[in-house]
């Protein structure tokens, strides 16, 4: 699916570009996890190219299902978009609702760059990348990761619960994050 999401440039950041991952984009993602604090927050870790792949693959499986919208997250340094350094996505389940997910790499971290693309991959798929109707959007990340709450409160997703650990797969607790489909 060829999918292209602007970000404007407010006066102090620079514009991005939302587009689904591309096989080219396996070295900025196999970085992008080599950074520890990435490696501690996602339950999920992309160690090499080959992983890489495969990941970008699985991807690219969610766009033609239409149940998954998984952008690269690009940013303008002034010479035009470079590699990603970024990603938000947005699952479509049944019954109306949506898990989002987003992550920064280290580089464009503290910039607005998550609460920026996640609001805009949300609003795309609720307005016209989703053939279902999506009324409840759900956030979820460990306890401990304040950065996560913050985008999660800068883009209306009030926290309803938190959650138990379950390890391995889950070894902290969480945050329920859930904004609905219409924001008040």
């Amino acid at each position: 699916m060829s999918v292209l999401l602007s970000v404007d440039s407010p006066a102090h950041l620079p514009a991005l570009r939302l587009r689904p991952w591309e096989a080219g984009d396996a070295d900025a993602l196999v970085a992008a996890h080599r950074d520890p604090a990435m490696r501690r927050w996602l339950t999920a870790v992309i160690d090499d190219e080959a992983g890489a792949r495969r990941w970008i693959d699985s991807q690219r499986q969610g766009w033609d299902a239409g149940t998954r919208f998984a952008f690269a997250v690009l940013e303008d340094g002034g010479a035009g978009f470079g590699p990603p350094i970024g990603h938000v996505s947005v699952t479509v389940t049944d019954g109306g609702a949506a898990e989002v997910g987003y992550w920064t790499a280290a580089e464009g971290r503290g910039r607005g760059l998550a609460s920026r693309a996640l609001e805009t991959a949300v609003a795309w798929v609720l307005t016209e990348g989703c053939a279902r109707p999506v009324a409840r959007l759900s956030l979820f990340h460990a306890v401990g990761n304040d950065a996560s709450c913050r985008v999660a409160d800068r883009c209306g997703f009030g926290l309803e619960a938190v959650l138990p650990a379950q390890p391995p797969a889950f070894p902290n607790e969480g945050h329920l994050h859930v904004r609905s489909a219409r924001r008040p």
